[in-house]
């Protein structure tokens, strides 16, 4: 069974010899969110999470919310397995897929086509499953020739039409997103719609950050309010929504 299991975790990441710095940069460092705990003259904690619990099952659509810094890209880091706790349990059953950043694993001066394969593999395809994907992928991106020409050389929409035809090839257990994907140019937004409200049917558990109310309430069955790196609220979405906003 798909399941995610947190147990007071927290993540911390120490900032050594931060009196050197201007006054100015310790205030911007105090918006970035999550607390400042100084252990000496030389080292100075960032708690960007503070004992997060939460278990999620098969079914289960998570929305985070907060300020920015709030902690919430710290918890999605964690949960696809690019962050590792300082304390605390984190356990995840199930194929985890993160669309943080979906132009993670290209190189700009390979091919579209070399690139769709290099992004494949870096969200854990093989080889196999690659081949077996490519020409749809290729056939959605709708780039036609220009999949055999360098990355470089694409307008910044061409460049998102392939990040995401490859991102959103994969079937996920558990998917996980900060704000909802969408890309670019106005001819092909209804299809990337489209492709990720299928993508969403198919997975088992979702965790998406947003700030759009609307969003959250389409897609989650309960929210968690994150504030300064902790749980300020859990619940389900119309209550948690309601607080937030109000």
């Amino acid at each position: 069974m798909t399941s995610i299991h947190l147990l007071n975790v927290s993540v911390e990441f120490p900032i050594f010899n931060a009196h050197n710095r201007s006054f100015k940069n310790k205030i911007l460092n105090l918006a970035t969110g999550g607390k400042i705990e100084s252990r000496s003259n030389k080292l100075t904690i960032i708690k960007s999470l503070q004992n997060i619990s939460l278990d999620l099952h098969e079914g289960d659509r998570l929305g985070l919310i907060g300020h920015n810094g709030a902690g919430k890209t710290t918890l999605l880091r964690v949960l696809s397995g690019i962050y590792i706790p300082t304390s605390g349990e984190c356990v995840i059953d199930g194929k985890c897929v993160s669309l943080i950043n979906i132009q993670l694993g290209i190189n700009h001066e390979e091919t579209g086509r070399s690139n769709i394969k290099l992004r494949a593999a870096m969200m854990g395809m093989r080889p196999k499953q690659i081949e077996e994907k490519i020409e749809e992928i290729s056939e959605f991106s709708g780039l036609g020739h220009f999949l055999d020409m360098p990355f470089r050389i694409y307008s910044s929409g061409m460049q998102i039409r392939l990040a995401f035809a490859t991102s959103t090839s994969i079937d996920p257990e558990i998917l996980i997103m900060d704000e909802w994907l969408s890309a670019g140019d106005e001819n092909f937004k209804d299809k990337a719609n489209k492709r990720m409200e299928e993508l969403l049917a198919k997975t088992k558990i979702l965790i998406l950050a947003s700030h759009s109310r609307e969003l959250l309430e389409k897609n989650c069955t309960k929210v968690l309010w994150l504030e300064h790196g902790e749980v300020k609220m859990l619940g389900n979405t119309k209550q948690v929504l309601d607080a937030y906003f109000s």
